[in-house]
Parts: structure tokens; C-alpha cells; sequence
């Protein structure tokens, strides 16, 4: 039976996931937009808007998502009033406040399914699950060398090897986690390598854990490049192209011999665990790992990691934020609708504070 359940693609930067995220949006029902940068910000942000049963709080913080050049919302070719409105109309949860952008969306190229992708949910689980409690999840794994090679071509990135590094291994060790609490239903996990040599059969694949009938289509995701990916960001070049294994263990060439020897000090345990095979090379000097910042577990948390950290460890477990599925949507936005006067006055003063 077909599903409408929110799909969240997950991997470390530079692992494949806008490859993809173009991927499932050529699937004639799935429509996964290009990056955004408003789900977590408005779980830490929300509290601020008062009670999100009223209307007036909703459209507050709709404007809020909309306005800002930097939640990207004026990449997804949507009226911005039109969605202001369609949110204060909507159910009064915040995942319902998120979901209702995703789903106006995907109902820009009519299809009934949507999605997300961010590397940095690879980090947060568990808000995800608070707001979209039956997401399935899809983590894209890449050979960590290849990701550090990529990420070091980035202008955008900080030019520390460690941390690239580390950054990898956090990712697998979040992805561990995730997995062991999901299970099956709900984690799903292919590695690049794999997907670009056979598109065809791994996507077969991922479309049986989905749900869904596998689509030709899906194996050619430049066809859908122009749509998805905005054009300034540059670094996406390649999703332009047809899917190729050309950059499959192209570490090799692109990585100085001492810096393989530092990602494979730092993360070979976790390279072995995920498949891929270590290169044999000289490891380096104590002081030289030292001179990284190496540690037995390498791990950087970043600031803003710490406050939705913060957020989360203090919220109730009772409290409402999913979103409500499309076929009991009428029926919760009159329930919620409903919420009665002195709640509503309540929740003004809230806001005003």
C-alpha cells in the first residue's frame, strides 16, 4: 500500500547525499527539496513563539522561516505569503509548522510524498523523531579517505584535516546508534560505492524498504539537477553529470602519502568495520597525531550542536511537537482549532515575553 511517510537522507558531507537526494526526487511520487536550514533551527527557536495551537503564533513563526535569506526557503520556488498562510491554517504542532512546507513542495511537482536531506541530522535523531515520529531514515556511507579528500576542495569548509577527519567518524558512530535504535523499518544504510557502481539494483532496493516501486529514473538524477540543486552552489558540479564510479577511492590521488597515513591512524578501526580496506601506509609520530589534536575517540562537538542539545534534554517527553499525517490532518486541525480562549490568551503573553 503506498505510505506518505516523511523520508530523511542523512551521511556525512561530502558522502553523496545530494547525489542522493536527486535520486529519490526523480522518482515520480518523492519530492526531496534542496538543502534547508530552517528544521533545527526552529526546534531551537519555537519556544519563543508561544503556544503553537493558535494561529497567530504559527503564522509568527512562519514569517520567521520564510523571511530569512539563511533557512534557504527561497530555494523551494514557494510563494512565501501563500505558505504563512497555510501554516497558520494548519495543525498546531511544530512538526506540523515543518512537514507543511515539505508537503507544499512536493505538491509543487504533484507528488504525494516528501522528504529532507541534511548531513547535520545525521547528529539529531532524536529531534527528528520527536517532530516526525514515522520518518524513515536513509544514510549514505562513503570511504571517510574520499569524503576528506572532497571536503578538503571545499571554500567553504575549515582546512583542518583532523577535523574532517573526526567528523567522519562521528558520523559513523551516530549512524551506530541511530541504527540500533530504529531497526529496520525505520534506518536504512547503502554505501556509495555500492550505489554508483549498480544504480539500477541498489536503488531497487532502497525503493522495496520504502515502499515504493523502483523507477528508471531514479538511476539518472542529472536529469532532475537543474530543479534541485540551486545553481550557486558550485560544489554540486557534478550532479550535473551521469552517475559515474570515477571517484571511487580517488583519495589515492588526491591525498598527500602522510595524510592517509592520518586518517587511516585516526579512523581505521571504523573504515575496517564499514568494508573498506586500509592501505597499509606508515602510521605517523605520536607527536605528529599530537600535533592534530588526536585523541583515541576523535569527536568536536560544535556550538550550535550544544544548544539544540540543551533544547532537547529540556523538554517535557508528553509534549506535542509531530506532525500530523495528511489523512488525519482535517480532523486535528479542528481539533486544535479548538483550543479554548484563556489557552489562547495564555499563550499571547507567552509570545510577548
Amino acid at each position: 500500500m503506498p505510505t506518505d511517510r516523511p523520508i530523511i537522507v542523512v551521511g556525512c558531507p561530502r558522502s553523496g547525499t545530494t547525489m542522493l537526494q536527486l535520486m529519490l526526487h526523480a522518482h515520480p511520487r518523492i519530492a526531496i527539496p534542496p538543502e534547508t536550514r530552517f528544521v533545527l533551527a526552529a526546534f531551537r527557536e519555537y519556544k519563543q513563539f508561544g503556544d503553537l495551537r493558535v494561529p497567530d503564533n504559527r503564522r509568527a513563526l512562519a514569517r520567521r522561516i520564510v523571511d530569512q535569506r539563511e533557512t534557504r526557503f527561497c530555494d523551494l520556488g514557494l510563494d512565501a505569503d501563500e505558505m504563512v498562510e497555510h501554516i497558520a491554517a494548519g495543525p498546531g504542532t511544530l512538526g506540523s509548522v515543518l512537514a507543511t512546507i515539505f508537503q507544499r513542495y512536493a505538491a509543487r511537482f504533484s507528488k504525494p510524498r516528501w522528504g529532507d536531506k541534511r548531513p547535520a541530522y545525521l547528529h539529531n535523531v532524536d529531534i527528528l523523531l520527536r517532530l516526525f515520529p514515522d520518518a524513515q531514515f536513509i544514510n549514505i556511507v562513503r570511504d571517510g579517505r574520499d569524503c576528506v579528500a572532497s571536503l578538503k576542495e571545499m571554500s567553504w569548509y575549515r582546512k583542518d584535516l583532523y577535523a574532517m577527519a573526526a567528523g567522519w567518524a562521528r558520523a559513523v558512530d551516530d549512524a551506530r546508534r541511530a541504527k540500533r535504535k530504529l531497526g529496520p523499518t525505520q534506518w536504512y544504510e547503502l554505501r556509495y560505492e555500492d550505489l554508483v557502481a549498480d544504480p539500477h539494483a541498489r536503488l531497487a532496493e532502497l525503493c522495496a524498504y520504502l515502499g515504493e516501486e523502483f523507477h528508471p529514473a531514479m538511476a539518472e538524477p542529472s536529469a532532475v539537477a537543474e530543479v534541485a540543486v540551486p545553481s550557486f552552489k558550485t560544489w554540486h558540479a557534478r550532479t550535473h553529470a551521469p552517475v559515474t564510479t570515477q571517484r571511487v577511492q580517488s583519495w589515492q590521488s588526491r591525498l598527500t602519502r602522510e595524510e592517509i597515513g592520518l586518517c587511516e591512524a585516526v579512523l581505521g578501526s571504523r573504515l575496517v568495520a564499514q568494508g573498506y580496506e586500509l592501505s597499509g601506509g606508515i602510521r605517523p609520530a605520536r607527536s605528529e597525531l599530537l600535533r592534530y589534536g588526536w585523541t583515541a575517540t576523535p569527536q568536536r562537538f560544535d556550538p550550535a550542536r550544544r544548544s539544540i542539545s540543551r533544547v532537547a534534554s529540556q523538554l517535557r517527553r508528553d509534549e506535542d511537537l509531530a506532525y500530523v499525517p495528511v489523512e488525519q490532518a482535517p480532523a486535528a486541525v479542528l481539533h486544535r482549532q479548538a483550543a479554548p480562549a484563556a489557552v489562547e490568551s495564555e499563550s499571547r503573553v507567552d509570545a510577548a515575553q
